[in-house]
């Protein structure tokens, strides 16, 4: 069982419960060492005295604001004694509705639950208030020495608690990102082909599709290097598609998002309907050339079988390089 990362005491108006804070998600993170290159010794951070050049207790370290002449110094201490109450307490300002606060203002999510089965029937109340409203509670609190705005959610029978950016943390788009478009305006039949691109690549949101493909290449990156193999490099990143090529891409990418049933299958199967005549059954193809079978798969089945012939500098092929090489072996 997962310990809170926070203790304290929800409220709002002058209902009060204790709850306890859990942190929500996981990081795919991979944690490195820092080694010095040609040995396995470790790399280590350490507080240094840039004046001695000794290394300093953390005990002995106190706080510093630069004042532009002299340094004003507090103490941890000092900082718990000016707000005391408020790190044990998530005090409710107010309800808003759920759609109201945007995206991007949206940070971390915790798990919020009662701090004993006797706060169960209050816990139970508030989330279930929040959930027949559409509302979620704004309030503020101090955790690990900073105070946090957050929005307080019903979802799935329990509360959430979601980390909020304070409004002088959200950076002006204009004035932080370049060559935006402006006045540069699509034409009818760009966003026409556009909105079509969007409709054919529809789909329903159900984020179990989709996995860190990037933590998987990093650990299969560690597995083959302790074992002396290579492994497969990635293609380069696409070309940007430039304005006058803009319809063109778009086309394509409508036509590849379709299914097979609503392209070239379908197309044949009626054109043959229309002149009377049964679609012709589909054929196996029969692999003339190995070459030719070889450049129907996929970079990654051609690594994977360049692997297994043990062609040596497969890691640094393209796909046409790896079908080639593998030609010459007689693989198929």
């Amino acid at each position: 069982m997962a310990r809170p990362v926070w203790a304290g005491v929800l409220s709002f108006g002058l209902v009060t419960v204790p709850v306890g804070l859990y942190t929500a998600t996981d990081s795919h993170t991979i944690h490195f060492h820092q080694l010095q290159r040609g040995t396995s010794d470790r790399i280590r951070n350490k507080r240094i005295n840039e004046r001695t050049g000794e290394e300093v207790q953390l005990e002995d370290i106190v706080k510093g604001y630069d004042t532009g002449e002299e340094y004003v110094l507090v103490e941890p201490t000092e900082l718990d004694e000016i707000a005391p109450g408020r790190s044990k307490a998530i005090e409710v300002s107010g309800f808003v509705d759920l759609d109201a606060v945007d995206p991007i203002y949206f940070d971390k999510t915790y798990y919020l639950g009662p701090r004993g089965e006797q706060y169960g029937k209050v816990y139970a109340l508030l989330e279930r208030a929040l959930a027949e409203s559409s509302k979620a509670g704004v309030a503020t609190f101090v955790m690990h020495g900073h105070q946090y705005l957050v929005a307080l959610k019903s979802e799935e029978g329990l509360l959430t608690l979601h980390t909020l950016h304070w409004a002088d943390e959200i950076r002006d788009p204009r004035q932080e990102v370049p060559d935006l478009p402006g006045k540069a305006e699509p034409t009818a039949a760009e966003i026409k082909m556009a909105t079509q691109l969007i409709d054919t690549m529809a789909l329903d949101w159900n984020p179990e599709e989709f996995h860190d493909t990037y933590q998987e290449k990093v650990t299969a990156l560690i597995e083959a290097k302790k074992t002396g193999e290579t492994v497969e490099k990635a293609e380069p990143a696409a070309k940007p598609t430039g304005a006058v090529d803009l319809m063109e891409a778009l086309r394509a990418s409508v036509q590849r998002a379709r299914s097979p049933k609503d392209t070239g299958e379908k197309a044949s199967t009626s054109k043959a309907t229309a002149r009377g005549k049964k679609p012709a059954p589909k054929k196996r193809a029969t692999g003339t050339s190995g070459s030719r079978s070889l450049r129907s798969l996929t970079k990654t089945e051609l690594y994977e079988k360049a692997t297994a012939a043990g062609i040596k500098g497969r890691s640094t092929m393209s796909r046409d390089q790896l079908a080639d090489a593998l030609s010459h072996t007689g693989s198929s």
